[in-house]
């Protein structure tokens, strides 16, 4: 079999796919911080029902980001067996499969007020939050259009159009944010639910402008994506929602933990609860780096698997284990000594500033099990390998995690109640757990591949030798 590259020239491989996509989920964060600042500036109730319709908007777009992802490892895989007239075709089939999946984006959004209904909200927070979230249906379609070729351009290898398309997308952002919650230059004023239609104008932007990249630019000038037109093919189809859902089930465990985690301590009182949020907000941008270096893994795994060289997919995890370990030891000695500076730049409450320095101590431990477990997932990823990452996440998050971060935080079955802090030992308990059992489904999964693909060689090899007379 094909030995590994040189460490040096995968790191550089790595490193190219990783800084794009770093910036890409950066800009992400930053729309979203954009639209908290912007709507809590008109008024308190504006900031929450932009909050909560967003809490109801991400889930929906799930299966959408799922099926989307599912196709940057199957890209690379016909990229590195130099299968590239296979690529549009699978393209356009993601196409397919990501609008199916996008019915769902359409159907939570139509029983939003099912839900407000059932969280018995007021009037005002109700109406804002329904129309915040009928704005958002108009961007169902942008969605679908931007996320596909976004993972098309990325299981090629080419990760430089989501920075560029990322920061054109903020750019779009802040001012139509501005103009339509505060009604500028003969805009209505829609207060809070402008950040709805600004996000639908942001993603109508974003996808068209990445449209315009994969239709001009030379580089997939021979891949034709658009030249002809494919036919739905179902079993296609149904390979990328079957590689795609998992991928999409385990971000709602990941996601719903964190959000469960919340709802357990929100009884302890504001201050807890904002010293929480403080730890949370900074550990999550800590997090861009791994879940970066993560997504870059699938490629270069993907591709390397799709050369026939296992052993160079291997190198790549490997790599980034170590890249993505490092950081992740810097700053958690940064967040453990410096939580409380850390913390002031968020308030001015010393009593706050001490519960988040705490917590940050904490999450020093929580970022390096988190960076551990992202490399090995974005690792499995590229070997397409996602069924029992949906089944190791559920039960590392939600029967351990959850569960020891309730018993710690809001009993004394396990000892004297720890408050917030025991939900951020349950976190350390819920991404340790991920990170072995991810490990040991990788050592798994690439040991039998090795053995497949050894004893595909040696058929043949057997295949090629002269009859004997």
């Amino acid at each position: 079999m094909p030995h590994p590259d040189h460490w040096w020239g995968e790191s550089k491989k790595l490193f190219r796919l990783t800084g794009p996509i770093l910036i890409a989920q950066l800009t992400q964060m930053l729309m979203n911080v954009v639209d908290t600042v912007m709507a809590g500036r008109i008024s308190a109730t504006d900031l929450a029902a932009v909050s909560v319709g967003g809490s109801i908007w991400f889930p929906s777009t799930l299966l959408v980001f799922g099926i989307s992802l599912a196709l940057a490892p199957v890209i690379s895989h016909f990229d590195g067996a130099n299968k590239r007239n296979k690529v549009a075709n699978i393209t356009q089939q993601g196409f397919y499969a990501a609008a199916f999946g996008s019915l769902l984006c359409l159907a939570v959004i139509l029983c939003a007020p099912l839900i407000l209904n059932a969280m018995d909200v007021e009037d005002a927070f109700r109406t804002i939050t329904l129309d915040y979230l009928s704005y958002l249906i108009w961007a169902i379609p942008a969605l679908v259009l931007y996320m596909v070729l976004r993972n098309f351009c990325e299981g090629l290898s080419h990760t430089v159009p989501s920075l560029v398309i990322g920061v054109l997308g903020l750019l779009v952002n802040i001012p139509a944010n501005y103009i339509l919650i505060n009604g500028k230059f003969g805009a209505p004023a829609l207060g809070g639910a402008g950040c709805g239609l600004a996000t639908a104008i942001v993603l109508w932007v974003m996808a068209l402008g990445m449209l315009v990249y994969v239709m001009w630019t030379k580089r997939f000038k021979t891949i034709g994506l658009f030249n002809k037109w494919f036919k739905p093919d179902w079993d296609d189809i149904w390979y990328i929602i079957r590689i795609g859902f998992p991928i999409a089930t385990a971000i709602f465990f990941e996601v719903s933990l964190f959000a469960a985690a919340a709802l357990v301590i929100a009884p302890l009182g504001a201050t807890v609860v904002a010293s929480h949020q403080i730890a949370l907000n900074i550990s999550s941008l800590v997090y861009m780096v791994p879940l970066s270096l993560s997504m870059a893994v699938t490629l270069r795994v993907g591709f390397a698997l799709g050369a026939g060289n296992p052993a160079n997919a291997m190198l790549s995890h490997k790599l980034a284990t170590i890249y993505g370990m490092t950081f992740a030891a810097v700053n958690g000695l940064i967040m453990w000594l410096g939580g409380a500076w850390l913390a002031s730049l968020y308030t001015n409450d010393q009593v706050v500033i001490q519960v988040s320095a705490t917590l940050m101590g904490l999450a020093a431990i929580f970022t390096l099990s988190d960076t551990f477990q992202a490399v090995a997932m974005g690792t499995l990823r590229g070997y397409k390998d996602t069924k029992v990452v949906m089944l190791i996440t559920f039960v590392s998050y939600w029967p351990f995690g959850l569960t020891a971060g309730i018993l710690l935080s809001r009993t004394d079955y396990l000892g004297p109640q720890m408050g917030a802090a025991g939900m951020w030992v349950g976190f350390i308990i819920g991404l340790t757990i991920a990170a072995v059992l991810l490990t040991w489904r990788l050592r798994k999964v690439s040991r039998d591949y090795d053995k497949n693909l050894l004893q595909q060689l040696n058929d043949d090899a057997d295949a090629t030798q002269p009859a004997r007379p």
